[in-house]
C-alpha cells in the first residue's frame, strides 16, 4: 500500500460545558478565518456564584504550551489541539486564570488542566467565547460532531481528527 501512513483518529473533547459557537462567528479573525486551523468555539456556562470553572484536556497528549489563558496539547508528531479561554485574554496577565498542571506534562483526555473565572473575564469587557482548534489541520481532516447552538457537556466529543 502506498500513500501517507495512517494514524489513529483523534477524538477531541469539549474542555468545558457550554453552547457551541461556529468558528466563523468568533470575533477574532485568527479563529474565525481558520488561520491556525479548523475547530469550533464554546460559550462557557458560568456558575451563578462566579466560581472558577475547571477546564479539562481535550485529548491525550503532552502540554507543549501552557499559559494561564490557553493550552496546546501535542497529540503526536503532526497533531496538536489548542484550547484558548476567551478572546484577548492574554492581556490579563493571568488575572482570573490558573494552571492545574505544568508545562510539558502528559495529560489524559478529561483531566483537569486549567481553571478560570468567566465572570471575571466578562466583567473586564472581554468575550468568554473559547476556541478549540485542531492546529494546522486541513479542514477536510476534521469532522465537527456538534453544531452551532448545541449545548455540550465537559468531556463530550466535539471533533474527530483523522
Amino acid at each position: 500500500m502506498t500513500g501517507r501512513p495512517t494514524s489513529p483518529t483523534v477524538q477531541v473533547l469539549a474542555p468545558l460545558a457550554g453552547t457551541v459557537v461556529a468558528a466563523a462567528e468568533v470575533t477574532d479573525p485568527v479563529f474565525a478565518e481558520g488561520v491556525i486551523g479548523p475547530g469550533l468555539a464554546i460559550l462557557p456556562d458560568e456558575p451563578a456564584d462566579g466560581a472558577r470553572v475547571v477546564v479539562v484536556a481535550p485529548c491525550d497528549g503532552r502540554l507543549m504550551s501552557l499559559y494561564p489563558h490557553a493550552a496546546v496539547v501535542q497529540v503526536d508528531d503532526r497533531r496538536a489541539v489548542l484550547v484558548h479561554l476567551g478572546l484577548r485574554t492574554a492581556q490579563l496577565d493571568g488575572e482570573g486564570f490558573g494552571a492545574v498542571v505544568g508545562n510539558g506534562e502528559l495529560v489524559h483526555a478529561g483531566q483537569p488542566m486549567l481553571a478560570w473565572s468567566p465572570a471575571q473575564v466578562r466583567s473586564g469587557g472581554r468575550s468568554t467565547v473559547s476556541p478549540v482548534v485542531a492546529l494546522q489541520a486541513r479542514a477536510d481532516d476534521v469532522l465537527r460532531l456538534v453544531g452551532p447552538g448545541e449545548r455540550v457537556s465537559e468531556g463530550q466529543p466535539v471533533l474527530l481528527w483523522s
